[in-house]
């Protein structure tokens, strides 16, 4: 049975037809297996729409693979390093190829922690206190970071990964010693966070819009890897049971994180609420999973959006923004305050 489509999905579906579109997937991060299940699901709706795909697991010798076979789209499925981090997207730009998602500038500085939560500050967009430890010159950023433990636990994840990956909670100075020795081993640097206890809510963005709420209940202490990833590793609420103007407020953030950023067509950003009703945003992600278990298309269904047609308006947003040119554009044009 064709999916529903709305009547600007069958206009995309209608340019899309004839062309050829290249799944970029897999690659070498430690989110291959992610990036996958991400890619699958993507070309299965693609072939479900009649559309010409082939998916591609990227290699080091995807810039010389997609120069021979010049795809007319490139829809990326990466994640975690060289998907999200801007080096693809550069590439692609070189060669001349539309892709999804976000330009180099916006995916690099989403998928830097640090570089992230400066733009969030000099743009008044409420994000926890936080110090950077580095590797190769511990000194200052433990001072701070042991500061930040003296006033309640902390949340320490490395700067530059996705999926919760080396991501753990400290309560005292032993912890935190080893939280960041965690952290190191699959990074140079140590994002340290305040912990605020809340809901964890997280907002999805598909064109100009933020999609419903979604509050995130994991199953284990915090949305880590497994409660991302496995069957029942966590529960989705959407909408989020929160009041209308909770939501009004989380959205508000998410955008003004987002667009802090430069990002542009779609894209997720994560977001706790604490017990006064203040939000707090954690980071963005350029180029959320596509999976079963996945948020963004979650958030899609309850707006009234299916999978087939999630993929389509990526798609389109996506060749729009890079028509205007949205490469390099972060912006601190926006407050939000709690």
């Amino acid at each position: 049975m064709a999916p529903v489509l709305s009547a600007d999905a069958r206009a995309t579906l209608k340019k899309l037809k004839g062309q050829r579109v290249a799944v970029l997937k897999g690659g070498w991060s430690r989110e291959r297996t992610v990036s996958l299940r991400t890619g699958a699901a993507v070309e299965t709706a693609l072939r479900k729409l009649g559309v010409r795909v082939s998916g591609i697991d990227v290699r080091r010798d995807i810039f010389t693979r997609l120069s021979q076979a010049r795809p007319d789209v490139a829809f990326i499925a990466l994640h975690g390093t060289f998907g999200e981090d801007g080096c693809v997207q550069a590439g692609l730009e070189l060669l001349k190829i539309p892709y999804t998602g976000s330009g180099p500038t916006a995916s690099a500085l989403a998928m830097d922690k640090a570089a992230s939560k400066r733009l969030f500050e000099a743009a008044r967009v409420p994000t926890p206190a936080w110090a950077l430890i580095e590797k190769a010159a511990p000194e200052p950023g433990r001072t701070r970071a042991e500061k930040l433990l003296r006033s309640g636990p902390v949340f320490v994840k490395p700067y530059d990964q996705g999926s919760a990956i080396g991501a753990s909670r400290a309560d005292t100075p032993r912890a935190l010693a080893k939280a960041v020795e965690a952290c190191f081993r699959v990074s140079s640097c140590a994002l340290v966070e305040r912990f605020i206890a809340g809901k964890e809510l997280t907002i999805g963005i598909l064109g100009p819009l933020a999609l419903p709420v979604i509050e995130i209940v994991p199953e284990h202490a915090f949305y880590d890897y497994h409660s991302k990833y496995a069957k029942g590793g966590s529960r989705h609420l959407v909408p989020a049971p929160i009041s209308a103007a909770a939501a009004r407020r989380a959205k508000s953030v998410a955008l003004a994180a987002y667009r802090s950023l430069g990002c542009t067509a779609y894209g997720r950003v994560d977001v706790l609420m604490d017990r006064r009703g203040g939000m707090w945003v954690l980071e963005a992600n350029t180029i959320p999973g596509m999976t079963s278990t996945s948020l963004l298309p979650d958030a899609a269904r309850a707006a009234g959006i299916g999978f087939e047609e999630l993929v389509l308006k990526i798609i389109a947003h996506s060749l729009k923004s890079r028509l205007r040119g949205d490469r390099l554009a972060p912006t601190t044009q926006v407050s939000v305050r709690n």
